[in-house]
């Protein structure tokens, strides 16, 4: 899969990055604000996993919901403030910061298996699913 990482902490978007690659994912980009998400999504990334605040302020959940509304990304909100993200739409799921590699290449993988097509599977334990 093609993954977008919108998040605005290097340390956190690089971990993100390494094990998402080493889990086989192309990641075409890493983003930390709305400018550099938009520019991204021209990338066609299949997933995007979506921070809330960034360099330029609350703008992640509007972000998440544009990426999915016009681009057909499948999102996953990461974040410590799931009760900002206001309305979920068009989103997978949620998962709470903190969250470890283990926790995102679990997210990812499952992200991957419903974007294909897979609907009879349990989400992992992160995941908080919205749709």
């Amino acid at each position: 899969m093609r993954i977008l990482i919108v998040e605005d902490e290097a340390v956190i978007a690089v971990a993100f990055e390494w094990i998402l690659r080493a889990g086989g994912h192309d990641v075409v980009a890493i983003a930390d604000d709305a400018a550099s998400a938009a520019a991204a999504a021209r990338l066609c990334p299949d997933i995007a996993l979506v921070d809330l605040n960034l360099r330029d302020g609350p703008t992640g959940a509007a972000i998440g919901r544009g990426l999915a509304a016009l681009f057909g990304v499948t999102v996953v909100y990461l974040t410590a403030n799931p009760d900002d993200i206001g309305d979920p739409a068009g989103a997978l799921g949620i998962v709470t910061k903190p969250c470890d590699g283990d926790d995102i290449a679990r997210v990812v993988d499952f992200a991957a298996r419903r974007r294909s097509g897979e609907r009879h599977q349990s989400p992992p334990r992160p995941l908080h699913l919205v749709g």
